[in-house]
């Protein structure tokens, strides 16, 4: 499973793009992101694999984040696509994640994935949990 944080990301569109949308209209992937999840794709072997975001209940402060592989869309996910990757998530969990950045950071404590979301009103320390 790969850890949490965030960057850019675009609006849905009908085809890639190659920067980020406003963001008040979808979520933003940054090109750190979007190379981290080319990287891990490629490695799994599943060129047209994207990457689900979303909200559950749960973790210390009432949400938790969801980020896992998802091999195939489901007929109601919003799709985000730039710099050649794909995120996508369900309409629920859009209204909480709406202006959000997914990044990639590296750092002396490690590195991973960094949710940069508005919305969210506090998060627990491990950053995969978060209040709204």
């Amino acid at each position: 499973m790969m850890s949490t944080t965030t960057s850019q990301a675009s609006a849905p569109t009908a085809g890639p793009t190659t920067g980020p949308a406003a963001p008040a209209t979808g979520i933003v992937i940054s090109a750190n992101a979007a190379s981290e999840i080319a990287r891990q794709r490629d490695k799994r072997g599943s060129s047209n694999a994207a990457i689900r975001v979303g909200i559950r209940g749960g973790g210390c402060t009432g949400f938790t984040y969801v980020f896992e592989w998802a091999d195939e869309l489901r007929p109601t996910d919003k799709l985000f696509e730039a710099h050649g990757v794909k995120v996508v998530t369900d309409p629920k969990s859009l209204v909480y994640l709406r202006g959000m950045t997914l990044d990639f950071v590296r750092g002396m404590m490690g590195h991973g994935f960094k949710f940069l979301n508005p919305n969210a009103k506090g998060e627990c320390g491990c950053g995969e949990s978060v209040q709204f």
